[in-house]
């Protein structure tokens, strides 16, 4: 008789939704969904903001922790304000983060509420079952990818229903079918419809911001063309122009990437800081890194000319627009180095 697999023992403590964070003297958000890890620790900081607006944020990475840093910021604070300490890359801790902050649980400070985020993996465990045991009093936030179209379909409706605005059945599945690739842009794209149309939400509203990209999206080439992969971008690219899409929010796309790239490619200093110094949300960052590595200043240099170009060909400066968009395409492609 084969031997049973072990079983881990259930939690002691709460585990909750993304949308049921809640403070709690440590917070901890595991999953892969970066996305609504970072939604969830927004919400957080928002609540604690609304309890005592002189809130102190720190953010850390775990990765990189510095010994006694932990004992440091969750000390008493001068003026007794309340404290949020943010702990990003758990998953990827040194051991000096686990073993003090394992103490820190036995006797977590007044005022503090340490949120450690942990996107998945073996290290750590030894911290994490240890808050999981219910030392600490802590709560467990769980982030889950989004993989199947209902839970997409669920994330859209709550959308709408939070800001109290209504969107017909269909749309929704519209929507989720425009963005099936990426749950951020899904989300920015709830919050444009909400911010710009008054009425209810419909079909026909959907297919005027986003006509087209059910099949493909322009940012789908995108992503295609900073991958390297210059042959099915260019295939992408003409299929997104058969279907319908616009080459003025092709250009768009391209322009929002790069620019991103080159805000972060700029900074130096961890991406927590960055994310707060650019104004961006962390995930934005960490995907921003990942499209910039291995590109060169001249590279990108090269790369927002032919944007430029590109973008005033498609605006009726070409003839030829289509292919104007293939060129920058392919310069993308080719990580600026086709000039």
């Amino acid at each position: 008789m084969a031997a049973k697999k072990p079983v881990r023992a259930a939690a002691k403590i709460d585990q909750v939704p993304w949308s049921g964070i809640r403070p709690a003297p440590v917070v901890l958000i595991t999953g892969p969904e970066t996305f609504l890890a970072d939604r969830a620790s927004s919400v957080l900081r928002d609540l604690l903001v609304g309890e005592d607006p002189a809130l102190e944020v720190h953010d850390l990475e775990a990765d990189q922790y510095a010994p006694g840093l932990l004992a440091t910021l969750a000390s008493p604070s001068l003026f007794g304000e309340p404290r949020l300490v943010r702990v990003t890359n758990v998953e990827k801790c040194t051991d000096a983060f686990i073993t003090e902050t394992i103490s820190y649980l036995g006797a977590p400070a007044d005022d503090v509420t340490l949120v450690l985020r942990h996107g998945g993996g073996v290290r750590g465990k030894k911290l994490l079952d240890t808050i999981r045991s219910g030392v600490g009093g802590g709560v467990e936030v769980q982030c889950d990818e989004l993989k199947r179209e209902t839970d997409r379909i669920d994330f859209v409706s709550a959308e709408f229903r939070a800001a109290r605005r209504k969107i017909a059945p269909s749309a929704v599945r519209t929507l989720v079918a425009a963005f099936a690739d990426d749950l951020a842009e899904l989300a920015a794209a709830c919050r444009q419809l909400l911010a710009d149309e008054a009425e209810e939400i419909t079909d026909k509203v959907v297919d005027k911001y986003y006509g087209g990209r059910v099949e493909t999206n322009a940012f789908k080439v995108a992503d295609i063309a900073l991958a390297g992969r210059s042959a099915p971008a260019i295939v992408e690219l003409r299929h997104a122009l058969s279907t319908g899409e616009a080459p003025v929010p092709i250009v768009a796309a391209f322009a929002s990437k790069i620019r991103t790239m080159a805000k972060v490619s700029a900074f130096r200093g961890p991406s927590g800081q960055a994310a707060s110094a650019l104004g961006m949300a962390p995930w934005q960052v960490q995907r921003a890194q990942r499209d910039v590595a291995g590109w060169s200043e001249a590279g990108l240099a090269n790369a927002i000319t032919s944007i430029a170009e590109a973008d005033t060909a498609v605006k009726g400066g070409s003839r030829d627009a289509h292919y104007a968009l293939e060129v920058m395409v392919r310069t993308i492609a080719r990580r600026g180095e086709s000039r």
